[in-house]
């Protein structure tokens, strides 16, 4: 066992102190908000509630599943999160695949013009005059075409593949397999590690995405939930919310007293945010190896 001198004790007990101090720092406005949703909100207005409530209910919640417009939000975000992941990995992953072959003429060329597009764009407003000419205003694939491709996941995919075997594709071919099947029994088997974790951040990117939502929807009913957030978050009294409730809400109005602002738009938050955290433990083990193995070539 080797023993510590006293400046290493100092330094470990020092890091010790900074991580933790960075760990609370992280946790705690998350915490706080947690426990301002469940806290009656005229209670919150008077201060103090910092680490449990103080008036423990769960009126802020009932309001927002009673919204049919934030119910709505949710399952636009839900689908949008599902479908915008499943397609994004997939036509990412065959271009991918594609470029990575060194056969592919005007490889180079090819890998070029998407990088070019890391780097550069044409702005908000070109962009804007874009998605309405493809007629995409106010649809549901305004959330998916954009975003079919990520150049950075591509080039992830891209150092994968070249790092595969070339003997398990021979072999494929030797046993009559062309290149579509080589890619989905052989290639994407194998690339359990960065499909999971690439999939993890381009659905972080759909159910957290509220900008592009609030420039190309103006359909409330397509509007995700984390617009919807905003819309709430930007609004200073909780009255506008409530007269868009529908009748037997309405009728529930005397029992909503004690709720504000802050607490309706805390208990919305929780709800935009805790269904995308519930899936980082399933994936989380793939986060060194699948960014590692898709970013570094022997």
């Amino acid at each position: 066992m080797i023993r510590l001198s006293f400046g290493d004790r100092v330094m470990t007990v020092t890091i010790y102190i900074i991580l933790t101090l960075l760990a609370f720092m992280t946790f705690y406005p998350f915490w706080n908000a947690l426990v301002i949703s469940f806290n009656a909100g005229i209670d919150t207005a008077m201060g103090g509630v910092t680490f449990w409530p103080r008036a423990w209910t769960l009126e802020n919640y009932g309001i927002v599943f009673k919204d049919e417009r934030l119910v709505g939000a949710f399952f636009v975000s839900i689908a949008r999160t599902v479908v915008g992941t499943v397609a994004s990995i997939l036509f990412t992953a065959i271009l991918a695949y594609g470029i990575s072959k060194k056969e592919l003429m005007g490889r180079k060329f090819y890998m070029i013009l998407c990088i070019i597009t890391m780097y550069f764009s044409g702005g908000l407003i070109p962009s804007f005059l874009l998605i309405r000419e493809l007629h995409l205003m106010n649809t549901f694939w305004v959330f998916i075409i954009p975003s079919l491709i990520s150049v950075w996941n591509m080039i992830i995919f891209r150092t994968f593949f070249q790092g595969l075997p070339a003997g398990l594709e021979e072999s494929a071919k030797i046993d009559g397999s062309g290149n579509w099947g080589i890619f989905f029994r052989i290639v994407v088997p194998l690339s359990g590690p960065v499909i999971a974790t690439l999939s993890l951040f381009t659905a972080v990117f759909h159910w957290n995405d509220w900008f592009g939502p609030s420039i190309y929807i103006t359909n409330e009913k397509l509007l995700p939930i984390q617009t919807m957030l905003k819309q709430i978050l930007n609004s200073n009294i909780v009255s506008d919310q409530m007269s868009q409730l529908d009748s037997a809400a309405q009728g529930q109005m005397a029992k909503m007293r004690t709720v504000t602002s802050k607490s309706l738009s805390m208990a919305t938050m929780m709800v935009a945010t805790i269904p995308i955290i519930m899936v980082y433990p399933f994936v989380q083990k793939y986060f060194v190896k699948g960014v590692l193995v898709g970013s570094l070539k022997e």
